[in-house]
């Protein structure tokens, strides 16, 4: 048995709190602190400056952090981990070298490759992104740090890799230990996002004594695969059984939650308090990974661009529709795509002129720049004195920007060479998993035993109240899906919700989703549904499809939805 593994994370996406390396090297016991910078978008932003320049495509943040927390991170004997490499890991890494010779310090840099499968992209039928990127996992990470490295960056990885790894190599888990991994996946997931695990981002956020400035999570990984989800003493925020589960939620599907190392069982996990600020995660049993590796794939879709007319006083359907039909009529050519999207805020008998407005949104993408750039600006802009009363816009429209499109590909493993460059520049090919499981739902999960109908003429007494009453919700992105994480807090209200919350419901409750296909999981273990919407998000967040791309406030929409609820639940 060895003793736990503490890992820190510091880092949840490209722009996080700087100080956090710093604050988490400074602030207690650590043996490796972590970062995650890439989200879908970061890949985008990635491969442009790649374009740019080709010694770039990775996290330039994480290099600056670095001038001070290198060398606070050899004196105290704390590995680093991070995916920062984005598209040029080696680039990363001779950087960081570069930084140590210029402040006289001496680590052991290693970084892990074979992700990059741009070069190869027409060969593996993956079209002709931007980037193309498959997502390894953690024994690259391993083989470094057990080669003694000090410091380990890679390209892309699963989020959850960066922790996976160094808890592997700490306890020497095997390749087969799936239900190791699997625990470590879990603690992965929950920390990977940094404060979303203390408090972030959380639907009670209000019973949180401080958050100001929540401090970033830790996770001490035990032998078994077990941990506890901390963080350090007096830092804000809280680690609280329901922040946890938040972000178990967090960017999932069903009850398997699929990786290059291990197909982690969501539905398996327990979670307990261990104390102020500590939640156990236990119980969690893992599988063989499936045999593809899912690749990140982004591309530059067109240009965009947008105004906002802002619409005040009466007659505001009339004003809507007078300025929609003359800009369409001036615009010279069309644009491929053009949407108008009306935001109906106004109060009546309105205090301010502010709340006696709506805003009145004409989003235009198109392949050529100049279909929605200085044509389309113009057109909107010659309309000030010569349409509705009180034309104005919320800002001039300049000229197209580009967007992105994400899609999801998938390769046999065996076409992806996972490659680590050890400290002393030997490479090492990391052999795919030898046992493999495709991925299929679990159908085996049971709804609990119904609430009774408990009062007053065999129906209970109901009270139409916001969800939000009875329970939390986190959701996020993952391409152009969505997926909408609820639970609740007690047993009874989930024998309750469990048949209650469906998907007719869901779509009652959110219309835009009426058009979309939605389906809903079941965690029991957590008194959770997960709904993922298909689509919601168009090609992805870059394409910046909709009022919230990333969907991070659908759950806080659903929240307050009014619905009738038992008042035994209130």
């Amino acid at each position: 048995m060895t003793a736990p593994i503490r890992i820190g994370n510091a880092s949840g996406f490209y722009g996080d709190r700087f100080s956090a390396v710093h604050e988490m090297l400074t602030g207690g016991p650590l043996d490796v602190l972590t970062g995650d910078y890439l989200a879908e978008l970061t890949m985008l932003i990635l491969g442009r400056d790649r374009l740019k320049d080709p010694s770039l495509g990775y996290a330039r943040t994480f290099l600056k952090q670095l001038e001070t927390g290198l060398g606070q991170a050899l004196d105290r004997g704390v590995k680093i981990v991070s995916n920062a490499g984005g598209l040029n890991p080696s680039g990363l890494a001779q950087a960081i070298q570069e930084l140590a010779d210029r402040l006289g310090l001496h680590p052991k840099i290693a970084y892990v490759e074979g992700d990059d499968l741009l070069p190869r992209a027409a060969e593996l039928d993956l079209g002709e992104p931007l980037t193309a990127n498959a997502y390894l996992g953690a024994w690259g990470i391993a083989e470094a740090l057990q080669a003694g490295a000090d410091v380990v960056v890679t390209g892309r990885v699963t989020d959850a890799s960066v922790i996976v790894g160094p808890a592997a190599a700490h306890h020497g888990w095997k390749r087969t230990q799936y239900d190791e991994l699997a625990g470590a996946v879990a603690a992965g997931h929950v920390i990977e996002c940094g404060c979303q695990a203390t408090g972030g981002n959380f639907s009670f956020f209000s019973e949180i004594r401080d958050l100001g400035r929540p401090g970033f999570p830790i996770a001490e990984i035990h032998t078994d695969g077990s941990s506890v989800i901390t963080k350090h003493d007096n830092t804000g925020g809280a680690v609280t059984i329901d922040t946890v589960k938040a972000q178990l939620l967090y960017e999932i599907t069903g009850a398997r939650y699929a990786g290059p190392d291990v197909t982690t069982r969501l539905d398996t996990i327990e979670l307990d308090t261990d104390g102020p600020d500590r939640v156990r995660i236990s119980g969690v049993c893992g599988e063989p990974p499936p045999p593809t590796y899912k690749v990140s794939l982004n591309s530059v879709g067109g240009f965009r661009n947008e105004v906002d007319f802002v619409l005040t006083g009466l007659q505001l359907e009339e004003k809507a529709e007078l300025v929609q039909r003359q800009l369409e009529q001036a615009l010279p050519k069309r644009p491929t795509d053009l949407q108008w999207t009306l935001a109906w805020t106004e109060k009546p008998n309105a205090a301010s002129e502010e709340e006696a407005s709506v805003f009145l949104r004409c989003a235009v993408k198109d392949p050529d720049p100049k279909v929605v750039g200085r044509a389309f600006s113009s057109a909107a802009i010659e309309l000030a004195l010569a349409s509705y009363p009180g034309f104005h816009v919320t800002a001039p429209p300049g000229d197209g920007s580009p967007y992105g499109v994400f899609r999801a590909g998938y390769v046999g493993i065996h076409e992806v060479e996972h490659t680590v460059v050890r400290p002393d520049g030997t490479r090492k090919v990391v052999d795919p998993a030898m046992e493999t499981q495709p991925l299929s739902p679990v159908d085996d999960i049971e709804l609990p035993i119904p609430l009774p109908q408990l009062a007053f003429s065999g129906r209970p007494r109901t009270r139409e109240v916001p969800l939000g009453r009875i329970a939390g919700a986190r959701s996020g992105d993952k391409g152009g899906d969505a997926n909408v994480g609820v639970w609740v807090r007690d047993e009874k209200t989930w024998r309750w919700i469990a048949h209650t919350l469906t998907v007719e419901l869901f779509q009652e409750l959110l219309p835009e989703t009426q058009p979309l296909t939605v389906t809903r999981y079941v965690l029991p273990n957590l008194w959770a549904v997960n709904f993922v919407v298909e689509g919601l998000l168009g090609e992805g967040v870059a394409s910046q499809a909709r009022f919230d791309p990333q969907a991070k406030a659908v759950g806080e929409w659903l929240r307050s939805r009014y619905i009738d609820v038992p008042e035994v639940l209130l």
